[in-house]
């Protein structure tokens, strides 16, 4: 069977294209290694009252939230426990846990946290990195264990050293 030269300078492309996304490292999503690190216990949360925790390491701040409604992600009887790092993707400010929602008082871009962190006002673009979270259900207790997009300000979300 012979090949025309379009097919062959298609393919071609295809395979350098796919052997530069696999250098680069686009070609699949890496595994980092999290540590489980129990961030609260289920009959200590209150609805709307942030409980905030250092994830994945001491200088990344984040949040645990009940918002008494079911939240993509969300972990519990209710499925409307979530977590959230507490940086704004646009610029790295401090985000708050304000009547039922993230706003950053920078630039005051706001994330859902029932939809992933969904930005849906201001500067930001981006999601705000959800944290994703694991219940005993024996015991109650909750645990963080790794995080969905990256932390505002860095290159991977574990720092080295």
């Amino acid at each position: 069977m012979a090949v025309s030269r379009r097919r062959f300078i298609q393919g071609a492309a295809a395979a350098v294209g796919a052997l530069g996304l696999a250098k680069a490292g686009f070609w699949f999503a890496p595994s980092l290694p999290y540590k489980a690190v129990k961030v609260a216990n289920l009959k200590d949360l209150k609805v709307g009252e942030p409980v905030g925790f250092a994830y994945p390491d001491a200088q990344a701040q984040a949040y645990l939230v009940k918002l008494g409604r079911p939240a993509i992600g969300g972990v519990g009887p209710d499925r409307d426990v979530v977590a959230f790092t507490a940086s704004c993707t646009h610029m790295g400010c401090p985000v708050q846990f304000k009547d039922g929602r993230f706003v950053c008082g920078c630039h005051y871009s706001m994330f859902d946290p029932a939809k992933n962190g969904e930005v849906y006002q201001g500067a930001a673009v981006e999601f705000l990195p959800q944290i994703p979270l694991k219940v005993v259900r024996q015991s109650g207790d909750v645990f963080a264990e790794g995080v969905e997009g990256l932390i505002w300000g860095r290159v991977s979300n574990l720092l080295e050293g």
